[in-house]
């Protein structure tokens, strides 16, 4: 969850229980782990995200599929792949909004915010390997 908030920073930070902001090895998978308020800019709630794993490969892959308060149905996989120089990270998403005419903006929004992820990313760990 600390990388979720490093790729998200300063847009949004995710709120999880506990202090340590590390997800189980091998989360329960189907179940809901917790719910993690959405804070726009660290401070103002916009939305929640009731976390479930579908599918989990701890350093390769999860699948989730979960419910927002602004979405019926939240399904994002993330597969980071290894290639010759370090690796690809391959980010899906797909939702279903609870207000169908928001869908679109809801669209701009999800794409600016992974743009700005994926950037994040970018910028902390393209590094040349030695």
């Amino acid at each position: 969850m600390q990388g979720v908030n490093r790729e998200f920073f300063p847009l949004v930070r995710m709120t999880w229980p506990g202090s340590n902001g590390s997800l189980p090895s091998s989360p329960p998978l189907g179940q809901r782990l917790f719910r993690s308020w959405i804070l726009l800019f660290g401070l103002l709630p916009i939305d929640y995200d009731d976390l479930t794993f579908a599918e989990y490969e701890p350093g390769r892959r999860f699948l989730e599929r979960s419910v927002l308060f602004s979405q019926k149905q939240w399904v994002h996989e993330r597969i980071v792949t290894p290639t010759a120089t370090g690796c690809r990270l391959t980010d899906s998403v797909r939702f279903t909004p609870r207000l169908r005419p928001l869908g679109a903006l809801h669209l701009a929004v999800f794409r600016l915010a992974f743009h700005w992820r994926h950037r994040n990313l970018r910028r902390l760990f393209d590094q040349p390997l030695p």
